[in-house]
C-alpha cells in the first residue's frame, strides 16, 4: 500500500512538473504578429507574408512565435495585442501596415525594452500639418519598398506582352497603393514607347477601392471592365484581388497579384508586383537574435537590393521573356529609370503619351 501511494505521488508530482513546465514555455512566446486586423491573417498577400517571415525564421531556429489579433483596427486594440504579447513574453513584435503608425508612434516609448518592426510605415503622431511629428526610436527598425519600381515591372511587362486595354484597381489610396498605381501607368508608358506606339494605343481603367476587403461591388466592377474590353487587372489592394480573380475567371481574362506571387490564388494570375516581404520580416528578426537589430533607422528595399520584382519562373506571358525582364531590371536597379512621383491619372493631364487613364471614381 505505502509503496503503491508513494508511486501515484511521485507520478502526481511529475506529472504536474510536466504541466507546469508547458504552461511555462506556453507563456513565453519571443516573437510576435499583430495582424491589421482578425480576418487578415489568410488575405494571401501582406499579413500572410509577414507570417511567413516569422516562421521562416523561428521554424529553422527554434523559437517560439504567436498572432494576437486585435479587436478592430484601433490604436487602442493594437496596443492591447501588444500587452498580450508582452504578457507572453514577446521580445520582438512584427507589425506589417501603415495602421500601425500611430500606435508604434506611442508605443516605442511605453515599451522601450520591447523592440518593434513596422512594415511599410514610419511611425508618426497622425498629423498631417505642422504639428505632424516622425519619430523612429531605437528599438523600432522601419521596412518600406519601392512600390512604384514594382508597379513599373508589371506595367512594362504586360504591354511588352502585347496586352494593351489594362485596369489598375488600388485598395485605400494610401502612399504604397498609390506608388503601385503610379509605376504601373509609368511602365506601360515606357513600353508602349520602346514599341513606338501611337497615342492613345494603351488605355488603363484606375480606380481605388477605398478598403482591403473581397466584395460583390469590386468583382461587379472588375467583371464589367472585362466585359467591355479589358485584358488585364492588376489588382493592388490586398483581399481586393479575391474580387478581380474571381470575376476574371467567370470573364477568362487576367489579373496581376501583388507583395507575393500569387500564382498560387487563381489560375487568371499572370504575374505578381512582388515586394520582399517575406525576407525583410526573417532578416529583421535575424538581425534581432544576433545583437544587429537596426533601431532608430528605415531600410527602403528596391530593385538595387532584389526587393521587389516579378515571378519569372511562375509568369505566364506569351511574348515576355526572361531576358526581356533582367534587362528592365538592370535598368531599374541602376537608377536609369526615374521614378514617376505626380498623379498619372489627374484630371487634365497635359501629357501626350501612348497610354490614355480613365480614372473610375463611382462603382456602377
Amino acid at each position: 500500500m505505502k509503496t503503491n501511494l508513494r508511486k501515484i505521488v511521485l507520478f502526481t508530482a511529475l506529472a504536474l512538473s510536466i504541466l507546469i513546465s508547458a504552461c511555462s514555455k506556453k507563456q513565453t512566446i519571443e516573437i510576435a504578429l499583430i495582424p491589421t486586423e482578425k480576418s487578415m491573417l489568410d488575405d494571401g498577400t501582406f499579413n500572410k507574408s509577414a507570417l511567413d517571415g516569422i516562421k521562416q525564421y523561428a521554424e529553422v531556429k527554434n523559437n517560439s512565435y504567436d498572432t494576437y489579433s486585435p479587436e478592430s483596427k484601433s490604436d487602442e486594440d493594437y496596443l492591447d495585442a501588444m500587452k498580450k504579447a508582452i504578457k507572453n513574453g514577446a521580445k520582438i513584435v512584427i507589425t506589417p501596415g501603415f495602421n500601425f503608425e500611430t500606435t508604434i508612434f506611442e508605443a516605442q516609448e511605453l515599451y522601450p525594452d520591447l523592440h518593434f518592426v513596422l512594415i511599410d510605415g514610419i511611425p508618426n503622431n497622425g498629423m498631417f500639418d505642422e504639428t505632424r511629428q516622425e519619430k523612429i526610436a531605437q528599438n523600432t527598425y522601419s521596412v518600406l519598398f519601392a512600390e512604384e519600381q514594382a508597379g513599373f515591372l508589371a506595367g512594362y511587362a504586360i504591354v511588352k506582352d502585347g496586352d494593351r486595354r489594362l485596369g489598375y484597381m488600388g485598395g485605400m489610396a494610401v502612399p504604397a497603393v498609390v506608388r503601385f498605381g503610379y509605376g504601373f501607368v509609368q511602365g506601360a508608358e515606357y513600353a508602349a514607347r520602346e514599341l513606338g506606339l501611337a497615342p492613345g494605343s494603351v488605355t488603363i481603367n484606375y480606380h481605388y477601392t477605398g478598403h482591403f476587403n473581397a466584395s460583390p461591388e469590386v468583382q461587379t466592377l472588375a467583371a464589367s471592365w472585362y466585359n467591355n474590353g479589358v485584358e488585364t487587372i492588376f489588382a493592388a489592394g490586398g483581399a481586393v484581388g479575391n474580387s478581380v480573380m474571381a470575376a476574371a475567371e467567370q470573364a477568362g481574362r487576367k489579373v496581376i497579384g501583388v507583395d507575393v506571387d500569387q500564382s498560387g490564388e487563381s489560375p487568371t494570375v499572370i504575374t505578381s508586383a512582388m515586394k520582399g516581404l517575406r525576407p525583410s520580416v526573417y532578416d529583421s528578426i535575424a538581425a534581432f537574435y544576433n545583437n544587429r537589430f537596426p533601431g532608430g533607422t528605415t531600410q527602403i528595399f528596391e530593385a538595387k537590393n532584389n526587393g521587389v520584382g516579378l515571378p519569372m519562373a511562375t509568369s505566364k506571358f506569351r511574348n515576355f521573356k526572361q531576358a526581356d525582364y533582367d534587362a528592365i531590371f538592370k535598368a531599374l536597379a541602376d537608377g536609369r529609370i526615374p521614378r514617376m512621383m505626380d498623379d498619372p491619372a489627374a484630371e487634365g493631364s497635359p501629357r501626350v503619351v501612348p497610354v490614355t487613364i480613365t480614372r473610375v471614381t463611382e462603382v456602377r
